[in-house]
Order: C-alpha cells, then structure tokens, then sequence
C-alpha cells in the first residue's frame, strides 16, 4: 500500500531523501496517485493523470544534470493544462482542443523534466486560462479545499488546490493577470509570478509578449525557489530569457536578508477596490515586516493609466493568438473570451502606440519607487473566496466591475510594471478562508522578493499547516 504521508513532505524534504536513496520516486508516484484518488474527487484539480508516463521516465531518469541548482531528483510534478505535454491530453480547458495530444512538451515542462521533474498529470485552468475563476465545459469546476463551495480562484486553480490537499509537492503556472497569485491567495499556497524572461515559455506566436509568465507554485517558499532554480535558463527559443543567477535561489532562501524598506501599497491610491476584512488583514500582515527590522511606510508608485494599458495589451493578445479559434469555433468559445477577443479586434494602431506609451512610463515609475523601497505589499486578492456558482466578481465594497478582469486590477497593476511578485498566505477571514499578501520585488530581483517572502512566511506560520483534507460542504 502507498505511504500517503510522504505527501506531507515539502519538495525540498521529498527531494532531499530522493537524493539520498531513502525514497524512490516509484514511492512518491504511488503515494501521489493514492492521495489523488483519495481527494481530488471532492476538488477536481487534477483533470487528466498519466502515471504509466511517469513510471516509465522515472524508470529511465537522465541524471547528466543531478549537480545542477534545481535538481528535482524524480520528483513528482503537475502540470496545468495550458501547458503541452508530450503525449498527455493537452486541452487548454476548450472544448475546441478536448482531444489535443501535442507531440511534444513545450520549453517549460522540457527543462522541468531535464531537472529530474516527473510529470503525473495535468491540472484544471478556465478556457485559455481567461479569467480568474477555474471552471470550463471540459473538465468543470475545481473547488476550494478550504470550503467546497467556494472558488479556487484562477487561472491556475487546478495547481494550487492539488497542492493545497496534498495531491503533488510541485505545480506549475502561468499568469497575466493574477492567474498565480490569486488562486494561491485562495487556497493558502505560494504562487511566484517572476519577471519576464525568468522562466523560458513557448515556443510561441507572441514571443516578445512580457504580460504573461510562467512561474512555480508549490506550499512553501523553499520549495517554490527549488522550483524556480529548476526553471530558470536562457532558452534561445525564447528571446526574453536570460541565464540563471549565479547564486542559486535556493542559496538565497536558506540564508535570507530582511529588507529594510517596505512600503504598503494598499489599493494603489485609490484605483483598486478592496473589501474591508482583506484589507485589514493584508495590512496589518506588512506590519509584521517592522518587526523583522523594516521601515514599513504606506506609499505606492504611481499606476495611473496601467488598467487601460492592461485592457489594450490582454485584448489584442488574445485576438492575435486564438483568432482562427474564434473564426472557426466560436460558437464553442465562453461568453468572457469572445468579448475578450472581439475587443482585441477593435483596437485601432493608436490605441497600442498610446498603450505603449504608458507602458514604458509606468515601469519608469516602479523603477524609481524601488531605488528607495526594497518590497511593496498589497493584497492579492481584493475580496475572499466567493461561491464557485458565481463566474468573476462583478461588485467590490458598491464598486461594478467594468469587466470580468477588472476585479483583479491590482496584480494586472503589477503585470503591466514588469516587476515580480509572489502571494504568501498571511491570514484567515472570520469565516475561515485564506488570504494572500502579495509582495512585489524589484525588476529582476527575484533573489532580494524570495529572501523577504521566506522571511515573512516564518512569521507567519500558516505554510505548516499544508496539507489539508478538502472540508466538503453543500
């Protein structure tokens, strides 16, 4: 019988006894399988599951990397189902591609799986992964472990609930405009949204596209640097990437620096709505990092103009990579998506060029806030996990949503910046749901984010409480 409680380890616990032949990943592919079948039937994370692929990689694991910062050693992963996967249903989470087998993986699981990770499926994403609520005509819903009633958030819900229950030590994702950082607010995880060009994505029609990233997910900080050393390379099919850091992310996290300027950002002055509960709670959590010897003020870099930007740059993405979708199936496409597309394809060449203007003004203007601030803190979702019946929040404290994204405005603030971002859990509504604080670095300085994000986790304390039993209410 599998030991299910080798699931409770972290990654790097896992990949530690992995190393020293205690555990084989044979064992951690049973245990994994045993635990999927044990909960995922009350969360639906994990939607399409290929253990006899992972049996048969483990059983052949390339070690020619095993010295190399981010050796996963055998390690089982979950992949989100953007993500192509050699020989695995890839569907994207649209009906349009319900029986797409690719023929080979894209760059991030390549390099994954060169690092010693062994996929065991592939987990639930809305369609195209738009918008922040995981539900799709495929697959269906994925559920809050927290409470099963309520949302996981998006896009890659799939992901953070199978870590939040125990089901994979490892996840990946993506995000645009929150699609790491909210789902991890709401499960109680860790989502690492990096800069662009950190981790190596595609091959894709947009190369150049810095809105959306591919980052970790895992239960721990620890574990998400593990990751993320895994993931980081410049890959030459990927023109934004760059080479890894010449001290291992890992390295980093296992002996942090405090930062010793932090600054609240709150609801950027004004243009985010935030419910009261999380708001208190998010802030007072930054308070915490005074005592970890911060000057904590409450001041935020100007964004002024950086939804439009968003809205432009999301619109004319989405119309340029899944137009032939759109004139092929579009009767097989969400609502939200062919509004999405529909108004990418309205905007005129003076529409980007402004955006573009914009743009460049606004990451000037988080370039100079962090010449003098190390961490800026916000939270990473403006409102608490909301009934899965509901498809995005139309109304925040009186406030209507302009859109399906707008709710979710303040980490698409920080898409637009370039600067990276990861949400760790700070603290629980009255109701007992999780909150995320969101903790923004300067550009490139993930190693300076992950220090301050480890540290915060340790004063905090919620991560040891992972893994959790989905608490199925109707």
């Amino acid at each position: 019988m599998a030991d299910q409680s080798l699931c409770r380890l972290g990654a790097v616990e896992a990949v530690a006894l992995l190393k020293a032949r205690k555990v084989s990943p044979l064992e951690l592919i049973d245990a994994a399988e045993a635990r999927i079948e044990a909960v995922d039937g009350a969360v639906n994370a994990f939607v399409t599951r290929c253990f006899d692929r992972a049996r048969r990689r483990a059983a052949t694991l390339d070690t020619t990397h095993a010295a190399e910062a981010g050796w996963l050693a055998g390690l089982p992963i979950g992949v989100k189902d953007l993500e192509e996967v050699e020989g695995v249903t890839t569907t994207l989470g649209s009906p349009i591609y319900a029986t797409n087998v690719p023929s080979r993986s894209d760059l991030t699981v390549q390099h994954l799986e060169s690092r010693g990770g062994v996929v065991i499926g592939k987990t639930n994403t809305p369609e195209f992964g738009a918008g922040a609520q995981t539900f799709n005509e495929v697959f269906g819903i994925t559920r809050n472990p927290w409470d099963t009633r309520m949302t996981c958030a998006g896009s890659s819900g799939g992901s953070a609930v199978a870590l939040a229950t125990g089901q994979v030590w490892l996840a990946t994702g993506s995000d645009l405009g929150g699609s790491l950082r909210t789902p991890a607010s709401f499960c109680g995880v860790v989502g690492f949204r990096p800069s662009p060009g950190r981790v190596p994505t595609g091959p894709t029609s947009l190369p150049l596209n810095t809105l959306s990233q591919h980052g970790p997910m895992a239960r721990n900080v620890a574990d998400v640097a593990l990751m993320l050393d895994a993931e980081a390379r410049h890959d030459p099919r990927d023109p934004l990437t760059y080479d890894a850091p010449g001290v291992p992310y890992s390295a980093l996290v296992a002996a942090p620096k405090a930062p010793k300027r932090v600054a609240w950002a709150g609801g950027f002055n004004g243009l985010c709505p935030i419910d009261p509960e999380i708001e208190a709670i998010c802030r007072a959590a930054t308070q915490r990092f005074a005592d970890l010897g911060a000057r904590v003020t409450e001041v935020a870099p100007d964004a002024s103009g950086a939804r439009d930007v968003f809205q432009v740059f999301r619109g004319h993405n989405m119309a340029a990579s899944r137009r032939a979708d759109y004139d092929n199936h579009r009767a097989l496409m969400k609502p939200e998506v062919i509004w999405n597309i529909e108004y990418g394809l309205s905007l005129s060449a003076d529409d980007v060029r402004r955006a573009s203007l914009t743009q460049g003004q606004i990451i000037q203007r988080f370039a100079a806030f962090f010449a003098d601030h190390d961490i800026l803190c916000l939270p990473s979702a403006p409102v608490a996990p909301f009934p899965v019946e509901e498809r995005y929040v139309a109304e925040i404290n009186g406030q209507k949503m302009p859109s399906y994204i707008d709710w979710v405005l303040g980490s698409s603030i920080v898409t637009v910046s370039g600067c990276p971002a990861v949400s760790v859990p700070c603290g629980f509504t009255k109701s007992g749901l999780p909150v995320g604080l969101q903790l923004v670095g300067p550009p490139r300085g993930e190693g300076t984010l992950l220090q301050a994000a480890r540290l915060f986790e340790e004063a905090m304390g919620i991560h040891k409480g992972l893994p959790i039993d989905p608490v199925v209410r109707h």
